[in-house]
């Protein structure tokens, strides 16, 4: 029986993707690296560090550092976090829907710790997130399904009984990997990526996630 559920946090939480885009396209200019919207939508789903790499790779750099650029990324993201960070439609629906079933409920990010307190304190989910994992600590992270593995792993449950919510071509990668059911809610930027039609369900807001959904999710194959 499905016994938990596990969100991705960016653009499934909060609105926080364009953050990402302003932050990143903002960092990536201390580099001399103009990037354009539609490059940071080709990294969607990545660990920062792996964002800085393939960009470094593909325009190498004298200065600053790519550490250093990945911390004005993520100074720039964590204070429009904390600014201007709002809850995506459905968010409240969807927590509450998930204590009425007696789920379990955990948070599984590729952004770093830092990122994920100040998300939560912004919005107000520490009582709501039994598990806060991000794939910083990790070898490799998503599209690999190490960090959905190791929120399975802290909440005790088989990864084949939990399902997770992404909004990334890449989140979906790595919660199937996970041999975890999938709930897809893309932006609109996103949602014609081919990788979306392995989701078990793509839905349109996380006020669509009820009873009558769930079941569906479980009785596909």
């Amino acid at each position: 029986m499905p016994r938990a559920l596990i969100f991705d946090m960016d653009g499934v939480l909060i609105d926080s993707e364009p953050f990402w885009r302003e932050a990143e396209m903002e960092g990536f200019l201390l580099a001399g690296v103009r990037l354009e919207e539609k490059d940071c939508l080709e990294t969607v789903g990545l660990r920062i560090d792996e964002v800085v790499r393939l960009w470094y790779g593909r325009h190498p750099w004298s200065s600053p550092s790519p550490e250093e650029i990945e911390r004005a990324i993520l100074d720039r993201l964590v204070a429009r976090v904390r600014e201007r960070g709002t809850a995506k439609p459905g968010v409240r629906e969807a927590l509450a829907f998930a204590r009425s079933a007696g789920l379990r409920v955990a948070l599984a990010s590729s952004s770093p710790y830092r990122v994920i307190e100040a998300v939560v304190e912004t919005l107000g989910l520490a009582a709501d997130l039994e598990v806060l994992v991000s794939a910083e600590g990790e070898e490799w992270g998503k599209p690999h399904p190490a960090v959905y593995l190791n929120a399975a792993r802290r909440l005790g449950i088989a990864p084949e009984e939990c399902a997770a919510v992404e909004d990334s071509p890449n989140g979906v990668l790595s919660a199937k990997a996970a041999r975890m059911k999938c709930i897809a809610v893309p932006e609109d930027t996103l949602r014609g990526h081919p990788y979306f039609a392995i989701a078990d369900r793509v839905i349109g807001s996380l006020a669509e996630l009820d009873a009558g959904l769930w079941q569906e999710v479980w009785a596909a194959r």
